[in-house]
């Protein structure tokens, strides 16, 4: 096995611009204007130590932390050697969770923008087979899946591997922290022996390395040591919001916040015009900078941004790159990057030359792996914000509204405008003060003066199913001893067919029944762990389709088989006593025998 070991440092203007770039490592055209399209310019540390080794067909181990860049590591040499002619996948990527595996498969889909004819499907625990069987039969020449759902489908006989020319594990430490390991052995296994395969991992235990020597074909091994780190005059914040709200959330912030000038990242050229025009349709001054701007138009933008002509700048990574105008007290990541140079590289546009600044990050709820990615990859936690309420708003328009009519006592023009107001007065015998309010709504939008709450969501009504219910709740035959949680989950116990012979852990029963259930963290409640099974709460309501889905689930490469757990008549399978550690819950004490 050979090594390469790069150190991830980043510039304080963004990627290394003495490195090379994404054209010096032979990447066809129709990728390079993708690449050019999400914003990158020049690759990563992982990425430049990883494509060309990729592109000449070896196998490679790369060890470097989410968010440096190693999704475009290994699709960008993958998708130069798909061929579209084909129904079946010519390669598979497998993720732990499903939101890494829709994640992947966006980035996907966004580098094969200009290949025409490529399908990209994701495939996950949680969605309904019926998605998936369709998209199987179209045709999809790149599958990103969990294991548990891949060898579901391989069981079926609905995915077809034997074309399959790459296989990527991204995180595979932490699949087979979640009991995937035998999972990814038996999926290795059934591919072809002449595929291509692409290792990614946080960490080396002794389980990858196994996996490494016996599936990877003299693989090049590639470490990334991220040195990351953000500057500690910048006040790092971030707040959850929905992507249809973000504007909402931006314009409270704009209103509430004070700032002297501010920088807006967005992902692609055409989000820096719309976002640009949006704002100023709201009446902030705002002006968008992408690579499709003429230096001259971008020059004269960043002079008015130096000047105070212009307060925001909407802007890609690229056409912020040298960018350094000591006015800019705020940079908001409308859009999150997908690795975290990128963020460093963002935020380094604010705190210069000493001074203090300001960065916001709005994380949609499914990206909120990316932000704990941030944190661990910068050393600095973020703290959470809470947008500005209505009030908060309402507050500042009418303190401005106040200010702009000081502001105006002291015009030159003010003589003028009183003479004709008294005229207006004698003429008309109307009060000084309906004729301020009258004036006032000319110069306001009379309307929209006042932001109105949002209207509450719609609840959507739940149909209730009594003779279900009657089950879960019939606590006398001791078959679904059920409580409920502080939330008000109803939680009933199940059985899986995997225990402590199995060496599975609480850690490992969590993260598969939640990957392939589509359930939270928060939807568990005791696990207690026996000699040959365990039993879970889970919550008392789960549909159908998820039991299902659960029953067919494997942990340690065993089908846990999960069912109702039909405990001891009259007796709860769980004391009501405190828990364990590893979520074991505490045993009765048995009575001494009688002498």
């Amino acid at each position: 096995m050979s090594t390469n070991q790069v150190d991830s440092v980043p510039g304080d203007n963004d990627r290394d611009t003495d490195g090379p770039t994404f054209a010096d490592l032979g990447i066809d055209d129709r990728i390079l204007a993708a690449v050019a399209d999400v914003g990158y310019e020049s690759p990563s540390p992982i990425q430049a130590a990883t494509i060309p080794p990729l592109l000449t067909g070896a196998d490679v181990v790369g060890l470097a932390q989410t968010g440096t860049g190693k999704t475009a590591a290994f699709a960008i040499p993958i998708l130069m050697g798909l061929e579209t002619s084909g129904k079946l996948p010519q390669a598979l990527v497998l993720a732990p969770t499903r939101e890494l595996a829709i994640q992947v498969a966006e980035a996907f889909g966004r580098y094969a923008t200009h290949i025409p004819g490529l399908h990209v499907l994701p495939i996950y625990g949680g969605q309904a087979y019926g998605v998936q069987l369709s998209g199987l039969r179209r045709g999809a020449h790149v599958v990103v899946g969990t294991p548990g759902r891949v060898i579901d489908h391989l069981e079926k006989g609905t995915l077809d591997l034997s074309q399959l020319k790459y296989l990527v594990l991204d995180e595979a430490d932490e699949m087979l922290k979640m009991g995937f390991q035998e999972d990814v052995e038996r999926i290795l296994k059934d591919t072809p022996s002449t595929k291509q395969v692409a290792l990614f991992s946080a960490t080396m235990p002794g389980a990858i390395r196994k996996i490494s020597k016996q599936y990877l074909n003299d693989p090049v091994e590639i470490t990334v040591k991220s040195k990351t780190s953000t500057a500690t005059n910048i006040t790092q914040r971030w707040v959850q919001v929905s992507h249809q709200r973000k504007l909402d959330a931006l314009t409270r912030v704009l209103e509430v916040e004070s700032f002297e000038a501010m920088i807006i990242f967005v992902r692609t050229k055409q989000a820096t015009e719309e976002l640009a025009e949006k704002l100023r349709a709201r009446g902030f001054s705002a002006a968008a900078i992408n690579g499709d701007i003429a230096q001259n138009q971008r020059e004269r933008t960043i002079g008015q941004l130096k000047s105070g002509a212009l307060d925001i700048l909407v802007a890609t990574d690229v056409a912020a790159r040298g960018l350094d105008v000591d006015r800019i007290s705020h940079v908001v990541n409308y859009d999150i990057p997908h690795d975290t140079e990128s963020y460093v590289h963002r935020i380094g546009r604010t705190g210069r030359a000493g001074r203090s600044g300001e960065a916001l990050l709005f994380v949609a709820p499914r990206e909120r792996h990316l932000l704990k990615a941030i944190e661990r990859a910068t050393r600095h936690p973020l703290e959470e914000m809470q947008l500005p309420s209505v009030d908060d708003v309402n507050a500042q328009r009418v303190a401005k509204f106040g200010d702009d009519i000081t502001e105006s006592l002291t015009s030159s023009n003010l003589a003028l405008f009183r003479r004709l107001i008294e005229d207006y007065e004698r003429e008309h015998d109307i009060p000084l003060v309906d004729i301020a309010a009258a004036l006032a709504v000319l110069s306001r939008d009379g309307d929209n003066f006042l932001m109105q709450p949002e209207p509450p969501e719609p609840v959507r009504e739940r149909r209730e199913r009594p003779d279900r219910q009657r089950r879960f709740e019939d606590d006398d035959r001791g078959g679904f001893p059920s409580h409920s949680r502080a939330n008000g989950t109803e939680l009933a116990t199940y059985r899986i067919s995997v225990g402590k012979r199995h060496r599975v852990v609480p850690g490992a029963i969590v993260g598969a029944i939640a990957n392939e259930g589509g359930l939270r963290r928060s939807d568990f409640g005791h696990i207690s762990i026996r000699p040959d099974h365990s039993l879970v709460e889970l919550p008392a309501n789960l549909p159908p389709e998820t039991l299902e889905a659960l029953r067919r689930t494997r942990i340690s490469g065993v089908l846990i088989q999960l069912t109702p757990d039909q405990g001891p008549p009259g007796q709860r399978a769980f004391s009501r006593g405190p828990r364990r550690e590893g979520g074991n819950a505490k045993r009765p004490e048995r009575r001494k025998p009688r002498s």
